[in-house]
């Protein structure tokens, strides 16, 4: 038995995760220099090709100089690499996410699991949290390619169009879930993406009372999902998996058939490892 990462204050307040290094001016124990770097390697993840200092400060919300000295820190470290104006990541890089996976003994026992899984329902799955405002994926069994782009450990989505997100969200109470919606804008991926506030909020409540959520086609065409959460001994969720499949192979009514049983199956096995 072990005890799941570090998560609960996630889904209770999810928004100060999120601060910027300037709203917390004036804090003592605030390093702020820490905290722009921090942003400035974020920056990097919303776009694949290399980029300027300047594009990588509008991405950030920092100022020029102040994004071109952390820049100047990354390449001294080997964490970036500068070619004439374009600054690209390296593969140093992923030893900050090693250190959590590494330390984080949940991934790694819950591994296992998702690959029987996936090799059960023969489609692809994965385990992931909520975090801020979006959900982030610890481990994925991979068969079939699914999205068009390529998710890793370590990959958002937005919590409010993903079926591991809405069984994360729909762990907060009202308070929290108000917070949330005030704080996330909710643009359509595809045409299928629910925006209105009030039909999230009866969807979420839904997930609730069934145990599973669903998104179909919102975040990609011809993808959907279904996820369960993984709950403690006590009850408590702290996680959730998914199954992805092609909405044109296996419909909505079979999808809830045939994959969910076996979906709640290894969210209990997963849930076994975990004191809370």
């Amino acid at each position: 038995m072990i005890y799941p990462p570090s998560i609960a204050p996630a889904y209770t307040a999810p928004l100060p995760t999120q601060a910027h290094p300037e709203q917390l001016r004036g804090d003592p124990d605030f390093m702020q220099t820490l905290a722009r770097g921090l942003h400035v390697i974020r920056a990097f993840g919303e776009r694949r090709q290399p980029q300027t200092a300047a594009e990588l400060a509008r991405r950030a919300g920092l100022s020029r100089a102040v994004t071109q000295r952390c820049l100047y820190t990354l390449v001294a470290l080997g964490y970036a690499e500068q070619h004439e104006r374009h600054y690209v990541l390296t593969p140093r890089i992923l030893s900050l996410g090693h250190a959590y996976f590494a330390s984080t003994p949940f991934v790694s026992l819950a591994q296992p699991v998702l690959d029987d899984l996936s090799a059960t329902v023969n489609e692809t799955c994965a385990l992931g949290i909520m975090t801020g405002h979006e959900m982030m994926y610890l481990a994925r069994s991979e068969v079939h390619r699914i999205l068009a782009t390529s998710l890793g450990l370590g990959s958002r989505l937005p919590a409010y169009c993903t079926s591991i997100g809405r069984v994360m969200l729909a762990q907060l109470g009202p308070a929290a879930l108000a917070r949330y919606f005030d704080d996330v804008e909710l643009a359509p991926f595809t045409e299928y993406t629910v925006t209105q506030r009030a039909q999230l909020c009866a969807e979420l409540e839904q997930v609730r009372q069934r145990g599973y959520a669903i998104g179909d086609q919102e975040l990609e065409l011809n993808v959907c999902a279904i996820g369960v959460p993984v709950r403690s001994a006590s009850g408590q969720v702290v996680s959730a998996i998914n199954v992805s499949v092609k909405a044109s192979r296996l419909p909505r009514e079979r999808m809830i058939g045939e994959i969910l049983p076996a979906a709640q199956a290894a969210a209990d096995k997963i849930g076994r490892f975990l004191v809370l």
